[in-house]
């Protein structure tokens, strides 16, 4: 596979895979692009491709080979990769758990609302002498996640549009009195990794939207046990679909004008007076907020 800079690359669309989602086959003339950032190494190399006629770039977000639990994955390094590669579209493929009878494992699940119960994990590009406040009322982009919806409808798959998807910390499955809760709360599906990756793509006002997979029940289902080797056997069956969806709306999302708020997202959020940002912060910063700091100067 070729290797190339990254300050060569202007993507149009990103994806992000996640469990049993760890190459993209319909890439093509596909190169690997090693990507420093002010915050670290990416879960690894992204892929850069054509799919469908539009440049792509691919990342395994919890490594090629799985090596890195939900906990330990460099989500601000990430999105920040992709953002210097031009990517102004992100979509996030990852694996669920259903807490609905109805959502039942395969379906794929479009999310518009989030809820966050992880702990302590990096979730926002911002501190360190620089304060800014997002707006975060509706987490996924809604146009383009109409779009992904759209696509896998017009492919006859199963499919939900909206719902809430809950981020646990992980890496163990839920207990059943967690599961029993969630869904008392009416949470629609439970994952791992989608909340820093929305947020962090808020703040870097990159497009975000979740393709959810269903793999299982959670737990509160009697007879119905989550097991890692259950999901990766569901995963499995699925990813071609999933792959299906993607190439089917890459041009559509690449083609749609960013008439949502996402391009805009930083637009009054940032508090500290730019005169007071520290030289290291605002280097760090000059991809994510220049304009803005430039701006408040």
């Amino acid at each position: 596979m070729m290797r190339a800079k990254a300050s060569k690359i202007a993507a149009a669309v990103g994806f992000i895979g996640g469990s049993g989602l760890y190459r993209m086959p319909g890439l093509t003339d596909a190169r690997e692009i090693p990507v420093k950032t002010p915050y670290g190494d990416p879960s690894g190399p992204l892929v850069v491709g054509k799919m469908s006629g539009v440049s792509c770039v691919f990342l395994a977000r919890h490594g090629r080979d799985h090596v890195l639990l939900p906990s330990e994955i460099n989500y601000r390094a990430n999105i920040y990769a992709f953002k210097a590669l031009g990517v102004e579209r992100l979509i996030g493929v990852a694996a669920v758990g259903s807490l609905k009878e109805e959502l039942e494992p395969k379906r794929f699940v479009f999310p518009d609302q989030l809820v966050d119960e992880t702990r302590g994990r990096p979730s926002t590009f911002f501190g360190g002498g620089v304060v800014a406040h997002v707006a975060f009322a509706e987490p996924f982009c809604p146009a383009q996640t109409a779009i992904l919806a759209k696509a896998a409808g017009e492919l006859g798959l199963d499919l939900h549009r909206g719902g809430t998807y809950v981020c646990m910390e992980g890496p163990q499955f839920s207990t059943r009195a967690e599961s029993a809760y969630h869904r008392r709360q009416g949470y629609d599906i439970i994952g791992m990794t989608a909340a820093q990756e929305a947020k962090l793509a808020r703040e870097a006002e990159i497009c975000y939207s979740l393709m959810a997979m269903v793999t299982d029940y959670d737990c509160w289902k009697e007879g119905d046990e989550v097991t890692s080797d259950k999901v990766m056997a569901t995963l499995s069956s699925n990813a071609q679909n999933a792959q299906r969806i993607l190439q089917a709306c890459a041009g559509a999302i690449a083609a749609r004008e960013r008439a949502c708020a996402c391009p805009h997202a930083l637009a009054g959020a940032l508090v500290t007076d730019a005169r007071k940002v520290k030289a290291a912060a605002d280097k760090r910063l000059a991809l994510i907020a220049g304009k803005y700091l430039e701006k408040k100067a």
